[in-house]
């Protein structure tokens, strides 16, 4: 049973940093495509970033691109997300998720586990 754990998460103020990071059990880590959601109070669960099983291949929402960076180490069975420049509106619940694909997929079906969630709070 493949078994994700998320940390990282808290409170930071606006233009501050975090780093996320997601780590998987269970299964063979290499054999999944790995991505992060997230959700905000009242909000759907939406993509955030997602990385190919190698690690070769990524993709992130537009909403973030250019302060979100994902990375995996596939040594520790782990996989990152690198926030900067943070916002108010980067408040949510972060979720990771991992998925038997051969290639990165932004929709929530696609992922077959998903991990509990970290909470990030950015205070303005």
């Amino acid at each position: 049973q493949v078994q994700l754990v998320e940390s990282g998460g808290g409170l930071v103020q606006a233009g501050g940093s975090l780093s996320l990071s997601c780590a998987f059990s269970g299964r063979t880590f290499s054999d999944y495509a790995v991505g992060w959601f997230r959700q905000a109070p009242g909000k759907e669960r939406e993509f955030v970033a997602a990385i190919s099983r190698s690690g070769n291949s990524k993709m992130s929402a537009d909403s973030v691109k250019g302060r979100y960076n994902i990375s995996r180490d596939n040594a520790k069975n782990t996989v990152y997300l690198q926030v900067d420049k943070m916002q108010p509106e980067d408040t949510a619940i972060y979720y990771c998720a991992a998925g038997v694909s051969t290639s990165i997929a932004t929709t929530r079906p696609r992922y077959d586990y998903w991990g509990q969630g970290t909470q990030v709070t950015v205070s303005s």
